[in-house]
Parts: structure tokens; C-alpha cells; sequence
């Protein structure tokens, strides 16, 4: 853990959370965890607007937190593999909860731009 996620003066928990949780795709490898273990490359494919450096260093920032599991099998080529921890499947009900918010969001968003795109649509007054 980083210095500052051990500092008993920290401001706002939330704050903390944020500090784990809260990389670009950190997010959506924990949902894609939620589902069970998963090799480097399926998080790849899974996510595949990261590039490989970002998605490691969030990979290896997750684990050093304690989030995750990192488990390396002694094959060539070498084969690895991720999974939430204990404590980081106490995460489950905030992804969940996320991934609802931001599907009913998606929807919202969709509505009113159909809405605007209704608005825009000449009337023929013929």
C-alpha cells in the first residue's frame, strides 16, 4: 500500500476508496474478476481499450493493495493468473452497484438524445 493509504490522517474514506479503486481501468478489471480468475491476456480482451503497460501497472497497483491475487504457473511460456481476494470480493456489492448506476445512466443518456434528435426532425407542414 502507498504511503498515503496508510496515513491514519487521511481526509475522507471515500477518498481511499477512490485511491484503489479509482484508476483508469482498475474498475473494469474488478467486475471482470467478479466472474472468477482470468489470465492476463482474456483481461486483454476483455478491456481492450487499455494498452498492455497501463493495464499491468494497474494489475500490479491492485495487487499490492491487496485487492488481488496474482498467481504465476512455472510453464513456458509462463502463464499467470488474476483473481479478487477475501478482501477484494468485499467489493463486490460497490461494482454492482456501479456497473446498475452506470447502465441506467447509459439509458438516460440514450433517451435524451433520441429526445434531441426528435426536436431536431423538421416537421413537413405540407
Amino acid at each position: 500500500m502507498s504511503k498515503r493509504k496508510n496515513n491514519p490522517e487521511y481526509g475522507c474514506p471515500v477518498e481511499v476508496t477512490l485511491d484503489v479503486i479509482g484508476g483508469k481501468w482498475k474498475g473494469m478489471v474488478l467486475y471482470c474478476l467478479l466472474n472468477g480468475t482470468a489470465r492476463f491476456n482474456e483481461l486483454r480482451r476483455l478491456i481492450p481499450k487499455a494498452t498492455q503497460r497501463v493495464l499491468t501497472t494497474q494489475l500490479r497497483e491492485l495487487e499490492q493493495d491487496g485487492v488481488i491475487t496474482r498467481k504465476v504457473y512455472a510453464e513456458v511460456p509462463p502463464r499467470v493468473e488474476y483473481s479478487l481476494t477475501e478482501f477484494g470480493l468485499s467489493l463486490k456489492p460497490i461494482l454492482e452497484l456501479m456497473g446498475a448506476w452506470g447502465e441506467e445512466y447509459r439509458q438516460l443518456v440514450e433517451g435524451l438524445a433520441r429526445h434531441r434528435a426528435d426536436d431536431a426532425t423538421p416537421v413537413d407542414e405540407n
